[in-house]
């Protein structure tokens, strides 16, 4: 019977190689119809990139607490803003308004918002983008949203556009990490 530090060793250099089989072979023997004892063994081969992996999980960044309890660099509201009217309107000049379409077209519109934004390098500022469209026909549509945040620190964007069609509202709420 092998102890448990040396079926991990075991385990250990044969993962290196690229396989791994199954150490209880010896341990365990299954019982046949007639009453003889076979070794069961199974092997399990793979690719895989030696110890980049084992590596990768070892290690752990120790970080220093910087004590900043704000931001060096306030979120450039104005910025953002033209980064939502030049994607709405890249997006939605020419759409018409179909529910399937624009259910697709809220998704990609607010990755891109938050792709550009992130390509801002505002430190320390978590990013929310919600965009909302619909249709434009003759209706009212209020939409609120409330969150727990600091005025001093925290803010956001927003930004409403209009075709014949359809209306998209796109805000992107900017939340300082302390």
């Amino acid at each position: 019977m092998m102890s448990d530090i040396a079926k991990d060793r075991v385990a250990h250099s044969l993962k290196k190689r690229g396989s791994v089989s199954s150490l209880s072979s010896h341990e365990f023997r299954q019982k046949e119809p007639h009453r003889r004892t076979k070794d069961s063994l199974s092997t399990v081969s793979y690719m895989d990139e030696p110890s980049q992996h084992d590596d990768a999980s070892r290690l752990t960044v120790q970080m220093e607490n910087t004590y900043q309890l704000g931001p060096t660099k306030h979120f450039p509201v104005v910025a953002v803003n033209h980064i939502l009217k030049d994607v709405l309107t890249n997006y939605l000049q020419e759409e018409e308004y179909e529910p399937e379409l624009c259910r697709q077209m809220t998704k990609t519109i607010s990755e891109v918002v938050k792709a550009r934004v992130k390509d801002l390098m505002i430190p320390r500022y978590k990013l929310i983008v919600i965009v909302y469209i619909g249709q434009l026909n003759s209706q009212s549509i209020h939409i609120g949203s409330r969150c727990l945040w600091d005025p001093k620190s925290d803010t956001f964007s927003s930004y409403v556009f209009r075709n014949s069609s359809l209306f998209a509202l796109a805000n992107v709420y900017a939340v300082y990490f302390e």
